[in-house]
Parts: structure tokens; C-alpha cells; sequence
């Protein structure tokens, strides 16, 4: 990872998705930051599912999802004073942060009409990689010239990841309860015992009978073909 101090500056950049991969949109500008941020935030979630059954008195949490992670950049800072200057070495003229900000604003949040989408961006700060959208973008102006104009501004970014279709099909198991099953009777099946072996929950016999349209579920037919749906 690397920190304010080193070479390796965070950058962002626009990227495209070309049959579910996706690149770098090297006709677009990127952004570059001239101050690192002080650090970021990378957060994780798992989704569960809570059926209870009539009567009973708790229920044991099952796993349903995974949420698409989320990376939160903190007090990326903008300054437009002269005191950090963009360029090797530092050389380059000094940047008026409302030009820093409608860079950040074309690459990260400006709608793409032709897509009709918000863009899908790289994350590059060392060797952290990330590619997503962002979610929300947070201005703290803390520094101004007399007319008003802002001098140094902090800013907050969150983004929340982007996968493709394609990808997620590949990361998806089978066995997952989050997907619909099609499974065959055999002798000797009852429909809480499938339901335990997909669901892990033999609770979920009843929801299965009625989409099933089962009028008797004790009496499954060997041969016959039965849909068990995605958790809610």
C-alpha cells in the first residue's frame, strides 16, 4: 500500500466493459490526485434470511447474499494555494480547486447519456485496485480567497463495487441457495428433507409446496420435477 510521501499517487480512471470484461477507457481523462488521501475505508456485507416458521419462537439466520463491497476515501484534499504543485517534481503551475473538482465531477459522477448509467471507474493507489461506482461525494471547502473562491477543499468519496454479469455467473456455486433449483424426485424423498438439503431449512417445505402447487407434499411421485426458488 502506498502512503502520502511515496511516488504512487491514487488515481481514477473511466473505464468501459467489452462482453463482460472490463478495461480502461483511454479516451477519457483521469483523475490524478495531488495529495493522497489520509486512508480509506473498505467494508464487507453479508445479507441473511430470517423465515420463521408459525409458532416458533426464533429461527436461525441463513446466509442469502453478498453485498457489493464498499470503499470510502477519506479527506482527499484539494489545494490551490500554490504549496503543492501537479508535475514531476512539483513544477507544474498551481490548479484552482474548482478545476480539480469538475475533473473529479467528469470522471467519477457526470452521467453518461449514452449509457444511460452512471460511470463504472478504476481505483489505483499502489497496489490497492478497485473498480466500481461511486455512490456518493462529500465537499468540506475549508479555505477561501477574498472574493470567495475556494482554496482547499476536503473531500469524501465512497464507492460501491462494480461486477459484471459475466462475473457474477462465474463466482456463482450451483449448490447456492440464492439461485432456482430443478431438482428430480427419487423414492424414498419428502419434500422438507430436499428442502434441507438445498436450503439447509427443512421449514421452507411449505412455501416450496405452494409454488410447486402440491396439494398432498407428503406423497412426492418419483420422476417428477420440482422448482425450489431463491431465499427472500
Amino acid at each position: 500500500m502506498a502512503f502520502l510521501g511515496t511516488k504512487a499517487l491514487l488515481t481514477i480512471s473511466r473505464c468501459v466493459v467489452n462482453n463482460g470484461t472490463i478495461s480502461l477507457d483511454t479516451g477519457k481523462k483521469k483523475f490524478e490526485a495531488m495529495i493522497n488521501p489520509s486512508g480509506y475505508e473498505h467494508s464487507y456485507q453479508l445479507c441473511y434470511s430470517k423465515k420463521r416458521g408459525l409458532g416458533q419462537p426464533g429461527t436461525e439466520a441463513k446466509y442469502n447474499a453478498s453485498a457489493p463491497e464498499k470503499i470510502v476515501l477519506k479527506e482527499l484534499v484539494f489545494d490551490g494555494t500554490g504549496v503543492i504543485r501537479p508535475g514531476l517534481l512539483g513544477t507544474g503551475s498551481p490548479i484552482p480547486v474548482k478545476d480539480q473538482i469538475e475533473l473529479l465531477r467528469d470522471v467519477v459522477y457526470n452521467y453518461v447519456g449514452t449509457k444511460h448509467e452512471t460511470p463504472i471507474v478504476q481505483l489505483k493507489w499502489g497496489s490497492f485496485l478497485f473498480y466500481g461506482r461511486v455512490e456518493s461525494l462529500k465537499f468540506d471547502y475549508t479555505l477561501f480567497k477574498p472574493s470567495g473562491e475556494p482554496l482547499r477543499a476536503k473531500v469524501t468519496l465512497t464507492f460501491i463495487e462494480y461486477q459484471s454479469s459475466e462475473e457474477i455467473s462465474k463466482e456463482a456455486e450451483q449448490s447456492s441457495p440464492d439461485l432456482t433449483h430443478i431438482v428430480e424426485v427419487k423414492a424414498g424423498d419428502t419434500l422438507p428433507l430436499l428442502c434441507y438439503q438445498i436450503y439447509q431449512d427443512s421449514s421452507y417445505y411449505t412455501e416450496v409446496a405452494r409454488i410447486n402447487n402440491l396439494t398432498n407434499f407428503r406423497e412426492l411421485k418419483p420422476g417428477a420435477k420440482l422448482q425450489f426458488p431463491p431465499l427472500n
